[in-house]
């Protein structure tokens, strides 16, 4: 399976982690190549920055000349999601957010939201409702002030905390939590044998669902 993913934040320490994310799920014979938007805003937190990220978003994939099965978009936002369809008809798109409050639903039950920061909430909150999620979210847990700084070391800075926050929403009945944001790609692996419900990683969570697309329409043209 042939994979571009685009991280449409610019930090290149986010980009490492949703690499190494999408890497620990490779399958032998996949081919994923990782790149950040080509230009944009490190974080994208407002609405002027979604616009500009979205437009860094486009020249990166316009950028990638190879063939490939399908492009996942690693912000929670699924940044740009519309324009790329568009911009590449007949390729699958597929956004973290997406893929990952598919999965929350998948499994049933109430779910809750984990990320860093304070200022990437609100978004959550807004795509939860977006994806009919609305009556099962029993609440988001952010970490006041763990937006600042270099977004590609919140894992790192910020691990103790996540863990506690998650512990929190397992307290108040979420059987499972979407740690939210591109720059928790991977977290859940890190963390998850200490937390007694599953955690969601959206860029896993893609690769899963654009390995199940790939799968079907490969099915399709063999039998067709």
């Amino acid at each position: 399976m042939r994979l571009l993913i685009v991280n449409p934040n610019t930090s290149e320490g986010v980009t490492a982690r949703i690499r190494e994310a999408a890497d620990a799920v490779a399958r032998p014979g996949d081919a994923f190549t990782t790149v950040s938007a080509a230009f944009g805003p490190e974080l994208i937190v407002t609405e002027e920055d979604t616009s500009l990220a979205v437009e860094g978003v486009k020249a990166a994939v316009r950028a990638h000349d190879q063939a490939c099965d399908g492009i996942i978009l690693a912000s929670f936002g699924d940044t740009g999601a519309p324009e790329i369809r568009r911009l590449r008809a007949g390729t699958p798109v597929i956004g973290i957010a997406s893929a990952a409050f598919g999965a929350a639903r998948a499994l049933g039950g109430d779910f809750g939201i984990v990320t860093f920061g304070d200022s990437v909430a609100p978004p959550l909150t807004r795509k939860a409702e977006e994806m009919g999620l609305a009556h099962a979210l029993v609440g988001i847990a952010s970490v006041k002030g763990g937006d600042q700084g270099d977004p590609g070391t919140v894992q790192s800075r910020l691990r103790e905390t996540l863990s506690a926050k998650c512990e929190e929403l397992v307290a108040q009945g979420a059987s499972s939590i979407v740690l939210g944001g591109g720059p928790l790609a991977g977290f859940a692996r890190k963390i998850g044998p200490s937390i007694p419900v599953p955690l969601i990683d959206g860029t896993q969570a893609a690769v899963g669902l654009m390995r199940a697309v790939t799968d079907q329409r490969e099915s399709a043209i063999a039998h067709s």
